[in-house]
C-alpha cells in the first residue's frame, strides 16, 4: 500500500515533465521557422551579457524599486525551488526531509527558504498591488488587455499559494515533530512556521498528518502545473531569458544589418559581366522576399524575442512615439508577432506538420502600417528591455517591405527619396541654389 503513494508520485511527475516536454518542442519548432542568422560570435561577450542581464539582473535595476522587488521575486523562485529536489525525492523513494543529515546546514537552509518565502509573499502582494491598486500606467495601456492582463495576475495568485502552501507544510511539519510522530524526524529550522504551527493545537495527530500531506502533494502538483503554465504565459522569461540575452546583437544600437537578397541584387547590378536576362541557376528557388511580412521572414532570434517578451511595458513606456500619442506600441509589436507565431505554429499542428496558407500575415493583420512609421527609431526600447529584446529590428524589416516589395513608404519618405536622387540632399533645392541663404539679411 504504501507504494501506491510513489507510484502515484512517478505518474503525476512524468506526466508533468512530459507535457512540459511537448510543449518545450513546439517552442523550438516555431522558433526555427525564422532565417538563419549567425550569433555564434564573441561567446565570451555572450556569455557575459547573459550572466550580467539575465542572471544578475543588472538592467531590471534602472527602476530600482521594481527592480528590487524582481530580484527577491526571482532569487527566492531559484532558491525555494532547490528544495523541489528534496521533494521529488522524498516523493520517489518514500522518505522524509531526507537531506537533514546535512544538520545544521539543512537548519540554514530551511530557514533561508523560510525568510525568502515571506520575502517573495510581500514583494508578490507590491507587484499586486501596483498593477491593481495604484494602475500604474503602464500596465493599464490598451495594448494591455484581455488575456495579457489576467495573465499577469494569474502568476501573482500562483506564487501566493505556493509560498503558502510552502509554510503552511513547514508549520504542520514541525508540530508533528514535537509531538514526536513517527516518520517526523527532527529536521529543520524554521523561523516563520514557528509561529504558524500553535494554530495545530488541539487538533489530532491524524488530522494534522493530513493538512501536512495535503499540504505537500499541493506543493509539487502546483509547481508543475506552474511549470506547464508557462508555455501559455508571459513568464516564459523565466527560461527563456537565458538564451535570448545570449543570442542578443552585440552591434552598437543603431547600427542596421545589410540584406543578403539586397546585396545580392545590387552585386549583380554592379557586375560588368552580368547578364541580366541570364536564367537563374536554380529555376526552383524561391526568389527571396525584401523585408518581412509574416513571421517566417523575421529571423529566429527575432522569434526567440517575442517569445521572450516579459510584457512588462517598459519599452512602450519609454517610446517617444507613444508618449506623444502616436499608436506605436513596442510592447505590443511584440504580443502581436507571439500571437501570430502561436496561430502559425497551430496550423501547422492541425495539418500534419505542414503549414496550409490561411490568407492572414503579421503586416496588417496584426500590425498595422500607422504603427510601423510611427516608429523614430531612436532604440529607446531596446535600451529599456530587461532582456535586450529589439522590437526595432522587427519594425525595420517590415518597413524594408512595405517599401521594396509593395512600394509603399509614406509620400514625405518618396519625396525625400525624390529628392536626394535629383538634389543630393533631402530638401527640394537644386545644389546652385543651396547657398543663396547666405545672401539672405
Amino acid at each position: 500500500m504504501s507504494y501506491l503513494d510513489n507510484i502515484l508520485f512517478l505518474i503525476i511527475l512524468g506526466l508533468g515533465f512530459g507535457y512540459f516536454a511537448l510543449n518545450v518542442k513546439k517552442i523550438v519548432r516555431n522558433i526555427k521557422l525564422g532565417q538563419q542568422v549567425n550569433r555564434t560570435d564573441n561567446s565570451s561577450e555572450r556569455w557575459k551579457n547573459m550572466a550580467m542581464i539575465a542572471l544578475g539582473q543588472s538592467k531590471m535595476v534602472k527602476r530600482p524599486i521594481a527592480g528590487f522587488l524582481h530580484i527577491i521575486v526571482y532569487v527566492g523562485f531559484i532558491i525555494i525551488n532547490l528544495e523541489l529536489l528534496e521533494i521529488i525525492i522524498d516523493g520517489l523513494f518514500g522518505t522524509h526531509r531526507v537531506f537533514s543529515f546535512m544538520g545544521g546546514f539543512y537548519d540554514v537552509l530551511i530557514a533561508s527558504f523560510e525568510i525568502l518565502a515571506v520575502l517573495v509573499l510581500v514583494s508578490v502582494i507590491v507587484f499586486w498591488s501596483r498593477r491593481n491598486v495604484i494602475k500604474l500606467k503602464r500596465f493599464v495601456s490598451s495594448d494591455l488587455k484581455n488575456w495579457p492582463k489576467s495573465d499577469a495576475n494569474y502568476i501573482l495568485y500562483f506564487e501566493i499559494v505556493l509560498m503558502s502552501l510552502f509554510l503552511i507544510m513547514n508549520a504542520a511539519d514541525l508540530w508533528l515533530q514535537e509531538m514526536n510522530v513517527h516518520h517526523y524526524n527532527q529536521a529543520g529550522s524554521f523561523p516563520i512556521s514557528q509561529f504558524i504551527s500553535p494554530l495545530f493545537n488541539g487538533l489530532s495527530e491524524g488530522v494534522v498528518v493530513v493538512i501536512e500531506r495535503t499540504a505537500w502533494w499541493l506543493h509539487i502538483c502546483g509547481i508543475l502545473v506552474f511549470l506547464n503554465y508557462l508555455y501559455f504565459s508571459k513568464h516564459l522569461h523565466i527560461l527563456l531569458a537565458f538564451p535570448n540575452t545570449y543570442f542578443a546583437d552585440l552591434n552598437a544600437k543603431g547600427k542596421f544589418d545589410n540584406l543578403e537578397s539586397v546585396t545580392n541584387e545590387v552585386k549583380l547590378m554592379m557586375d560588368p559581366s552580368a547578364d541580366p536576362f541570364a536564367a537563374p541557376a536554380n529555376p526552383d528557388t524561391v526568389p527571396a522576399k525584401f523585408g518581412a511580412s509574416d513571421v517566417q521572414d523575421l529571423n529566429w532570434v527575432q522569434l526567440l524575442n517575442a517569445y521572450t517578451c516579459t510584457e512588462c511595458g517598459r519599452c512602450t513606456s519609454s517610446c517617444p512615439a507613444n508618449l506623444t500619442g502616436k499608436k506605436l506600441s513596442p510592447r505590443k509589436i511584440m504580443m502581436d508577432t507571439r500571437d501570430r507565431l502561436e496561430e502559425v505554429g497551430k496550423n501547422i499542428d492541425l495539418n500534419n506538420g505542414v503549414f496550409v496558407p490561411d490568407n492572414k500575415s503579421l503586416l496588417n493583420d496584426y500590425i498595422t502600417t500607422e504603427e510601423l512609421w510611427a516608429c523614430t527609431s531612436c532604440n529607446a526600447c531596446v535600451e529599456e528591455c530587461p532582456v535586450n529584446i529589439s522590437p526595432l529590428s522587427i519594425i525595420m524589416d517590415m518597413r524594408r517591405y512595405l517599401v521594396m516589395e509593395q512600394s509603399a513608404a509614406p509620400m514625405p519618405i518618396n519625396a525625400m527619396m525624390a529628392n536626394i536622387e535629383n538634389n543630393g540632399a533631402p530638401w527640394q533645392y537644386n545644389q546652385m541654389d543651396r547657398l543663396n541663404w547666405k545672401e539672405e539679411n
